[in-house]
């Protein structure tokens, strides 16, 4: 199995977090949403953290478990903006229907959401972990 199901998969979390209207709020216009963050990024904003991928069978095709953390990065001076953005990630992401470019998602479920300052004590991360299951067209 090669790692085309993750790029699949966030290519479709890239495009449809940029396209969320609810977002905006927090994220600004479009929403703040990175594989890879600017050098002077505005804060807050959301990016794409660890991976992991597994292939766990399936009957004529592979079926690949996959495993995704999204990270909200706030300087808001608390935890309040952290969690807002969580929240509204869950609500969203949770269950979402997303269009697969090469795969059929079986099933996304957020499966954890953790909300912590940085050693700076100036940075608040709020991790979202996913878990997606997808299966090839």
């Amino acid at each position: 199995m090669t790692l085309d199901p993750m790029r699949d998969l966030q290519g479709a979390l890239l495009a449809f977090l940029r396209a969320q209207d609810s977002l905006t709020a927090w994220l600004g216009t479009p929403p703040r949403v990175w594989d890879q963050p600017p050098g002077e990024p505005v804060f807050p904003y959301v990016t794409f953290g660890r991976g992991r991928m597994q292939a766990i069978g399936g009957v004529d095709a592979e079926v690949a478990e996959q495993t995704l953390n999204l990270m909200c990065v706030s300087r808001f001076g608390g935890a309040e903006e952290a969690r807002a953005v969580a929240g509204a990630l869950r609500a969203l992401l949770d269950g979402a229907a997303l269009s697969l470019s090469d795969q059929v998602l079986c099933s996304l479920r957020v499966v954890f959401v953790d909300v912590f300052r940085a050693a700076d004590m100036r940075t608040t991360y709020a991790l979202i972990r996913l878990r997606a299951v997808s299966e090839p067209k």
